[in-house]
Parts: C-alpha cells; structure tokens; sequence
C-alpha cells in the first residue's frame, strides 16, 4: 500500500499537508510560487496525488478555489483528508482520469490549470511507476485536459524536466496554450538545469519571457534567498 504511512507537515498560514512516503517536493513548492494566479482564482490540479498543490495554493492564496483530479485510490483517498483538514470550502478532489476530462468537467470552467505530471516517457528506464513516468498519463494527454479546461485566456502552469521542453513546447502550442513564460531552476548557479516552470496562456499571442534562472542554493551550501521565500522561512516570510 504506497500511503500505508503518513507524515504530517505544516505549511504556512495555517495549512497542514499529509502525506506518504515521499516528502513535500521542491518542484510542488515552485510550481506553486511561479503560477500566476489573479485573485479568485478558480484553479484545477490534474494528476493531483494527495492534493499538495491545492494545499499549497490555498497557503498562499485565501480566495482561491481548487479542484484536484487523482486516478489512484490511495493517494484520493489521502487528499480527502487534507480537504478535510484544511479548507474543504476551498479544496475539493475528484476521483477520475484526467484522460476522461470530458466527462468530469465542463468546458472552460477553470481560469487555471497546474500539474506536477510525470517526468519521463515510457520505456525511457528511467521509472518504473505512474508517479514518475507516463503509464497513465502522457503530454499529450495532459496538454488535451488543460485546454478543454480553460477558456480564451486562462493559465496552464507545470513543472517538468530540461530535457522535455522541446516536447512540452509542442504540445502546448498543439493545443492552442501559447508559452508565455519560462524559468529554470538549479541547485547551484553553476549547475546543470535540473527543473523547468514554465506558464502558457490559452489562445495567447507569441512572445515568451525568460525569468532568472531559479538558484535553490548559494556556493556555500546554503539556502538562497529566493528558495527561502518559496518556503515561507525566517525572514522572507
């Protein structure tokens, strides 16, 4: 049973994620933190696991609403009871296949979608699970969910590794999401791209913005400044 056990950790403005095995990722907490998200924002979170992104949202903004979509029943299972922890006015999560959008939600009904999907194609041997490469869920897949989703203007934000971009960019053009901003995120300045956010728009003009680079950790091994906002510690709060 993947969530047999589970942990509990405080987030902040009072939110409380549970979760299995696998700790609260970096690529969640930046995905989060790069979205833009306009006020009442009315988000869905495909391939949502135990609901860490809507709970992260929900921290960061109090008048946003999130629907998550999560296939496997342990991890829904554990997401209904983060709902229910934290803001279940706010949060809400269905259990469904995101390849079967058309028959859990309506058309534009979301002005944005998130997703931390899985990273790696299939028989790339780089995993072997649904959390990690796409045996239930492909780009393509996704990129088709998130435009059913959203109207004429509505955000499509996502985590994803370096080496996909080119097929991601695809994708999201394939399906009317024009890329309107991009930003890379290292561990060190003078480290290899580790991870890539990058936010597009449904039905957007071209012209794509580059952020600075994301560096999680100064040459000294600490934390970075930014790294510390995107976390909510000490004095960045």
């Amino acid at each position: 049973m993947f969530f047999k056990i589970t942990m509990k950790e405080e987030l902040w403005n009072g939110i409380v994620l549970k979760q299995g095995p696998f700790r609260l990722g970096t690529d969640s907490v930046l995905l989060s933190h790069f979205l833009t998200l306009p006020p009442g924002a009315c988000v869905a979170d495909l391939g949502a696991g135990c609901g860490t992104l809507g709970l992260l949202l929900a921290a960061r903004d109090p008048s946003c609403t999130v629907t998550g979509i999560e296939l496997d029943p342990e991890a829904y299972a554990l997401g209904l009871e983060n709902c229910a922890l934290n803001a279940p006015s706010r949060l809400r999560l269905l259990h469904g296949d995101v390849r079967q959008i058309r028959e859990l939600l309506p058309a534009g009904s979301f002005s944005c979608v998130v997703s931390n999907p899985p990273y790696f194609p299939v028989g790339s041997g780089k995993a072997a699970n649904a959390y990690r490469s796409e045996l239930t869920l492909n780009l393509k897949e996704l990129c088709e969910a998130a435009a059913w989703l959203l109207p004429s203007g509505g955000r499509f934000a996502l985590v994803h590794r370096p080496e996909r971009l080119c097929d991601l960019i695809w994708e999201l053009r394939s399906h009317g999401m024009e890329p309107k901003r991009i930003q890379f995120v290292r561990h060190k300045a003078d480290a290899p791209v580790c991870l890539v956010l990058i936010e597009s728009r449904r039905g957007g003009k071209p012209g794509l913005q580059y952020l600075p680079d994301f560096i999680e950790f100064n040459p000294d091994g600490t934390e970075t400044e930014a790294y510390r906002t995107a976390y909510h510690r000490g004095d960045s709060l």
